[in-house]
Formats: structure tokens, C-alpha cells, sequence
């Protein structure tokens, strides 16, 4: 879905491409949209294995690599030789590798409550979350894990429209990827990465402390941590104006000063 409502008369507007995370589709990024959309052209897509892009087969399993190529192929069908990355969660993983393998593509990258390693932010419960899956369904694990995803401060309403949101993700897709998401580990990658990168956290979040996500994102050249006081680790859902008007800040400035 490509969203622009930049001046009419601006000749072609930059790209902001966003990335969501597991379980989600291009719609988790609804509240970004008024925020990004007057400044820049936003595309969204749903990631493979998510909303309409059809289901992963169980058997077939998934790789971090064929991800990082859909937003390859993306770029190419609508002809992006370099544009602005946004990602939450483990499309910020995919984004990051993305951003390492392809750098001249990326002018700039948000990383928004993403984890570097999936091994040490997720290695303990994956076993917990694949046997639920299988035995209750996607959606009850999708309420059973949204406390700690959202925070204490989300209404009920939207801890109900997530559940609903992410709980109809088709549960061959999420036995396909629970597998291999221990495997992942991008942080050998970060030193590839090239652009100015804002990478943002929580100091409650329960996918690494602070001083553990700040350990790999000194390792990216151009990078900056925002520390967000919040228990939600999913922050581009719980506080999507506050989160949306700082990377908006972060990509305008970019923009601007990019070759």
C-alpha cells in the first residue's frame, strides 16, 4: 500500500519503506501513516507469510535471507533505488540485515524495538510459544504474550484490536518461523551498515536490557540509542505518535542531509 500526501507540486517525494514484525501485517503501521505520509511517500507490504501475502508451509520453514530479498524486490517493482527504512520488531532484525547487504539502498534506517539476536531475546520462551501455537491457535498466544508487548498503559480496546490484528496470522506460518528464529543473529552484520541509524528501546523491554541493546548499537557507524521510559517493548504500537514524531524527526534529518 503506498500512501502519499506530500504538496502536490513536490516533485518526486523520498520513500520511507516500513517493515513490521512477526505476526503483523502492513496495517500495523496505521498511526504512522498521517504522521509520515505529508513528508513522505510510505510503502507498506505485508511480509511473507503474513496477511494477504499468503501462508508459509510448516515443512518449508523460513529464512531471515529470503525476507531480506522480498524488500529487495519491492524496491526494484517500484523502482527505489535508495530510500528511508522503518521496522519494529522483527522487521527491524530483517531491516538491519537488509541495510548491511544492500547499503546503497538504505538512506537512512529506524529500528524500533528490535532485537540483534533472536537467540538471546526470544531462545527461552520459543519452545513455550511453538507448543502453544500448535495446541491453542495463533490467537492465543497473541493474548497470552500482549501484556508484555503493549504495556500497561494500552486500553483494552487496543490490546483487543492487536490480539485480533496478529491472531489471524495462519498458524502454519508461525511453526514455520519459530524453528529458525533462535538461528538469527545479525550482530556480525552491524558494522556493514552505513546510514545514520536510530535504533529505539524500552527501559522495560523484555527483549534486552538497555545496556545490552546499546552493546551492539555502538557497533553500527552512524547510529544513536533513544531510550523510551515505557514497560511496553512494543513501542511503534503503544505510543505510535509519540514513536512516529521522533523518527519522523530522526528522517527528515536525514533526508536533508543525505547525498
Amino acid at each position: 500500500q503506498v500512501d502519499d500526501f506530500t504538496d502536490p507540486w513536490t516533485s518526486d517525494p523520498e520513500t520511507v519503506l516500513f517493515l513490521h514484525g512477526l505476526a503483523e501485517r502492513g496495517q500495523a503501521w496505521t498511526g504512522w501513516i498521517p504522521t509520515f505520509a505529508r513528508h513522505f511517500r510510505t510503502v507498506r507490504f505485508d511480509q511473507r507469510g503474513f496477511g494477504g501475502s499468503g501462508v508459509l508451509d510448516e515443512a518449508a520453514g523460513w529464512r531471515i535471507e529470503e525476507s531480506v530479498e522480498d524488500v529487495a524486490a519491492i524496491a526494484h517493482a517500484l523502482g527505489l533505488e535508495r530510500f528511508h527504512l522503518v521496522s519494529a520488531k522483527l522487521g527491524g532484525t530483517i531491516a538491519m540485515a537488509f541495510a548491511a547487504r544492500h547499503p546503497r539502498m538504505v538512506k537512512s534506517l529506524a529500528v524500533v524495538s528490535s532485537p540483534a539476536s533472536l537467540s538471546e531475546s526470544l531462545g527461552s520462551v520459543l519452545p513455550q510459544w511453538t507448543r502453544m501455537v500448535r495446541e491453542h491457535g495463533v490467537r492465543h498466544w497473541a493474548a497470552q504474550t500482549m501484556g508484555a508487548r503493549l504495556g500497561s498503559a494500552m486500553p483494552p480496546e487496543g490490546v483487543q484490536w492487536w490480539t485480533d490484528m496478529m491472531g489471524r496470522t495462519a498458524r502454519s506460518t508461525m511453526l514455520a518461523i519459530f524453528p529458525t528464529l533462535a538461528q538469527v543473529d545479525v550482530r556480525p552484520l552491524l558494522p556493514e551498515i552505513r546510514c545514520p541509524t536510530l535504533v529505539m528501546t524500552t527501559t522495560g523491554s523484555r527483549l534486552g536490557s538497555v545496556e545490552a541493546i546499546q552493546s551492539w548499537q555502538r557497533t553500527i557507524l552512524r547510529s544513536r540509542l533513544q531510550v523510551v521510559e515505557s514497560d511496553s517493548y512494543h513501542i511503534a504500537a503503544s505510543s505510535p505518535d509519540m514513536a512516529a514524531r521522533e523518527v519522523l524527526a530522526f528522517t527528515r534529518n536525514a533526508a536533508e542531509h543525505s547525498a
